[in-house]
Protein backbone atom coordinates (compact mmCIF):
# COMPACT_ATOMS: atom_id res chain seq x y z
CA UNK A 1 0.00 0.00 0.00
CA UNK A 2 1.52 3.35 -0.93
CA UNK A 3 2.48 5.76 1.82
CA UNK A 4 0.10 8.69 2.15
CA UNK A 5 1.83 12.01 1.39
CA UNK A 6 0.97 13.49 4.80
CA UNK A 7 2.55 10.45 6.51
CA UNK A 8 5.74 10.36 4.38
CA UNK A 9 7.87 12.21 6.97
CA UNK A 10 7.19 9.65 9.71
CA UNK A 11 8.92 6.84 7.78
CA UNK A 12 12.71 6.42 7.95
CA UNK A 13 14.82 7.13 4.91
CA UNK A 14 15.65 3.42 4.58
CA UNK A 15 12.01 2.25 4.71
CA UNK A 16 12.29 0.33 1.43
CA UNK A 17 15.16 -1.78 2.77
CA UNK A 18 13.51 -2.23 6.19
CA UNK A 19 10.23 -3.33 4.58
CA UNK A 20 12.03 -5.77 2.26
CA UNK A 21 13.95 -7.22 5.22
CA UNK A 22 10.71 -7.88 7.12
CA UNK A 23 8.82 -9.30 4.13
CA UNK A 24 11.50 -11.46 2.55
CA UNK A 25 14.14 -12.35 5.16
CA UNK A 26 12.10 -12.60 8.35
CA UNK A 27 8.74 -13.73 6.90
CA UNK A 28 10.33 -15.78 4.09
CA UNK A 29 7.91 -14.32 1.49
CA UNK A 30 4.77 -15.50 3.32
CA UNK A 31 2.07 -13.62 5.19
CA UNK A 32 2.87 -13.78 8.91
CA UNK A 33 -0.81 -14.15 9.85
CA UNK A 34 -2.21 -16.64 7.32
CA UNK A 35 0.80 -18.01 5.44
CA UNK A 36 -0.21 -17.02 1.91
CA UNK A 37 2.81 -16.93 -0.45
CA UNK A 38 4.04 -13.65 -1.95
CA UNK A 39 3.68 -13.03 -5.72
CA UNK A 40 1.55 -16.12 -6.39
CA UNK A 41 -2.04 -16.65 -7.40
CA UNK A 42 -4.09 -18.32 -4.68
CA UNK A 43 -7.44 -20.09 -4.97
CA UNK A 44 -9.69 -18.91 -2.11
CA UNK A 45 -13.31 -19.00 -0.97
CA UNK A 46 -13.75 -15.39 0.18
CA UNK A 47 -14.04 -16.26 3.87
CA UNK A 48 -10.29 -16.60 4.43
CA UNK A 49 -10.08 -20.24 3.38
CA UNK A 50 -7.44 -20.78 0.69
CA UNK A 51 -5.78 -23.63 -1.20
CA UNK A 52 -2.11 -24.20 -0.32
CA UNK A 53 -0.70 -25.50 -3.58
CA UNK A 54 2.68 -26.53 -2.10
CA UNK A 55 1.18 -28.63 0.73
CA UNK A 56 -1.87 -29.70 -1.34
CA UNK A 57 -4.55 -28.90 1.25
CA UNK A 58 -6.97 -26.15 2.29
CA UNK A 59 -6.01 -23.64 5.00
CA UNK A 60 -8.19 -21.32 7.08
CA UNK A 61 -7.67 -17.56 7.62
CA UNK A 62 -5.00 -18.21 10.25
CA UNK A 63 -3.07 -20.67 8.07
CA UNK A 64 -4.25 -23.83 9.86
CA UNK A 65 -4.85 -26.99 7.82
CA UNK A 66 -8.52 -27.82 7.04
CA UNK A 67 -10.21 -31.01 5.92
CA UNK A 68 -12.88 -30.43 3.28
CA UNK A 69 -13.98 -32.11 0.10
CA UNK A 70 -13.12 -30.04 -3.01
CA UNK A 71 -16.46 -30.85 -4.68
CA UNK A 72 -18.30 -28.65 -2.17
CA UNK A 73 -15.89 -25.74 -2.58
CA UNK A 74 -14.96 -25.35 -6.22
CA UNK A 75 -18.21 -23.61 -7.22
CA UNK A 76 -17.49 -20.76 -4.72
CA UNK A 77 -13.76 -20.38 -5.36
CA UNK A 78 -12.01 -17.29 -6.69
CA UNK A 79 -8.41 -16.50 -7.59
CA UNK A 80 -6.33 -13.72 -6.00
CA UNK A 81 -2.81 -12.53 -6.69
CA UNK A 82 -1.07 -12.15 -3.30
CA UNK A 83 1.24 -9.20 -2.58
CA UNK A 84 2.84 -8.77 0.82
CA UNK A 85 3.08 -5.39 2.51
CA UNK A 86 4.90 -4.36 5.65
CA UNK A 87 2.34 -3.22 8.25
CA UNK A 88 2.75 -1.30 11.50
CA UNK A 89 0.92 -3.34 14.14
CA UNK A 90 0.23 -0.30 16.35
CA UNK A 91 -0.72 1.94 13.35
CA UNK A 92 2.11 4.38 14.21
CA UNK A 93 4.38 4.92 11.17
CA UNK A 94 7.06 6.43 13.41
CA UNK A 95 7.42 3.21 15.44
CA UNK A 96 9.68 1.05 13.26
CA UNK A 97 11.00 -1.49 15.75
CA UNK A 98 11.05 -5.06 14.43
CA UNK A 99 8.34 -6.40 16.77
CA UNK A 100 5.95 -3.66 15.56
CA UNK A 101 6.29 -4.60 11.87
CA UNK A 102 4.62 -7.56 10.16
CA UNK A 103 4.52 -8.90 6.61
CA UNK A 104 0.82 -9.16 5.73
CA UNK A 105 -1.12 -10.10 2.60
CA UNK A 106 -3.92 -7.83 1.35
CA UNK A 107 -6.65 -9.66 3.27
CA UNK A 108 -4.81 -9.74 6.61
CA UNK A 109 -3.72 -6.11 6.21
CA UNK A 110 -7.32 -4.98 5.60
CA UNK A 111 -8.58 -7.00 8.58
CA UNK A 112 -5.83 -5.56 10.78
CA UNK A 113 -6.63 -1.99 9.70
CA UNK A 114 -10.45 -2.36 9.77
CA UNK A 115 -10.96 -0.35 12.96
CA UNK A 116 -8.69 2.43 11.68
CA UNK A 117 -10.59 2.52 8.37
CA UNK A 118 -13.93 2.79 10.24
CA UNK A 119 -12.53 5.63 12.38
CA UNK A 120 -11.24 7.49 9.32
CA UNK A 121 -14.59 7.02 7.55
CA UNK A 122 -16.46 8.42 10.57
CA UNK A 123 -14.03 11.36 10.84
CA UNK A 124 -14.40 12.23 7.13
CA UNK A 125 -18.21 12.14 7.36
CA UNK A 126 -18.12 14.24 10.55
CA UNK A 127 -15.82 16.79 8.90
CA UNK A 128 -18.00 16.96 5.76
CA UNK A 129 -21.12 17.57 7.86
CA UNK A 130 -19.35 20.25 9.88
CA UNK A 131 -18.17 22.06 6.75
CA UNK A 132 -21.65 21.82 5.28
CA UNK A 133 -23.18 23.30 8.44
CA UNK A 134 -20.62 26.08 8.47
CA UNK A 135 -20.91 27.15 4.84
CA UNK A 136 -24.19 25.77 3.49
CA UNK A 137 -26.49 25.65 6.49
CA UNK A 138 -27.90 22.48 8.04
CA UNK A 139 -26.46 19.30 6.49
CA UNK A 140 -29.10 16.96 5.12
Amino acid sequence: MPIRPDQRWFYPIDWVQLSADVRFRRAKSQCEHCGRPHMQTVLHLGDGTWWDRDAAHWRDGQGRKLRRRPGQLLDRSRVTYVVLACAHLDHDPANNVARNLAALCQRCHMLHDAAEHRRARWWNAFRRRALGDLFLGRYS
